[in-house]
């Protein structure tokens, strides 16, 4: 009588398993995507850029159960930071 797919578990718990995954999957592909586009970039400052992306990540998933959303912004505003330091800094004579 009823042939429509199951497109949501019927456990709560398989739900968010799922759930849970698919998020985990689109945050593991979006890195890989932003390290592969931030170290052509930076090809100098590639481990840099990976833990850019690893802190960016953690405050991602403080930040939303959507951290795909917010991980490029949160990236971009860390790498700004490497791309811009100085590699020394100099003290003016007072």
């Amino acid at each position: 009588m009823n042939d429509i797919p199951q497109l949501v578990p019927s456990h709560p718990s398989a739900a968010l398993a799922d759930f849970t995954n698919r998020v985990s999957g689109a945050v593991a592909e979006l890195k890989a995507r932003l390290e592969a586009h931030y170290r052509r970039a930076l090809p100098d400052k590639t481990e840099l850029v990976r833990a850019a992306i690893a802190e960016a990540e953690a405050c991602a998933w403080h930040l939303s159960f959507f951290p795909h959303l917010f991980l490029p912004d949160l990236v971009e505003a860390l790498v700004a930071k490497l791309a811009l330091q100085p590699a020394f800094v100099t003290r003016e004579a007072s």
